[in-house]
């Protein structure tokens, strides 16, 4: 089995910004993660990352915020959805 797109989904804000969310199923997790995704969600500007979500062989699933990165405790896809937009929301003076 191949990597399927569960999701995909782009939004372009007038000043620039930009959203990009992707989801995958994969056949097998990514280490170190224990789950069946593997995930990239983008919030910034051309070369630029404000935001970002995502799980990379050997890291698993983190966060970077602001320049900073931390872990991420992933539990539903819809949660990390969730979060992420939380803190697009928050950068953006919308929260």
């Amino acid at each position: 089995m191949k990597a399927e797109r569960l999701f995909h989904q782009r939004i372009d804000y007038g000043d620039g910004a930009i959203v990009e969310m992707v989801l995958w199923r994969v056949p097998s997790p990514v280490p170190p993660s224990t789950h069946g995704l593997k995930y990239s969600l983008f919030y910034g500007r051309p070369g630029v990352r404000e935001v970002g979500y995502d799980n990379e062989r050997g890291k698993g699933d983190h966060r970077h915020v602001e320049g900073k990165e931390e872990p991420y405790s992933f539990s539903t896809p819809e949660q990390l959805i969730a979060d992420f937009l939380a803190d697009v929301r928050r950068l953006r003076g919308e929260s």
